[in-house]
């Protein structure tokens, strides 16, 4: 239902295994700069970075859900027409 409305909404598989990509760099960014600019040190960097971290795999799960619901799409529509 939600991949659904996503698909709908223009959201495809490439794009979220681009933005997926994408927040694995902002992880190691994150993780840099919290280090240099928070007083708290790399306990703090460590937090943000693995939070931030987490992104990817929900980011390719969802790339995943949305490439199965597009190769079931055009069978759903070849049955309707010719079912």
């Amino acid at each position: 239902m939600i991949v659904k409305f996503l698909h709908d909404k223009g959201l495809r598989s490439d794009h979220a295994y681009t933005v997926a990509c994408l927040t694995i760099g902002l992880s190691v960014v994150s993780w840099a700069a919290s280090m240099k600019v928070e007083p708290a040190g790399i306990d703090r960097a460590d937090r943000v970075g693995t939070w931030v971290g987490t992104w990817p795999a929900t980011w390719f799960g969802l790339g995943l859900a949305l490439a199965q619901h597009e190769q079931k799409e055009p069978e759903e529509l070849a049955e309707s027409t010719f079912g």
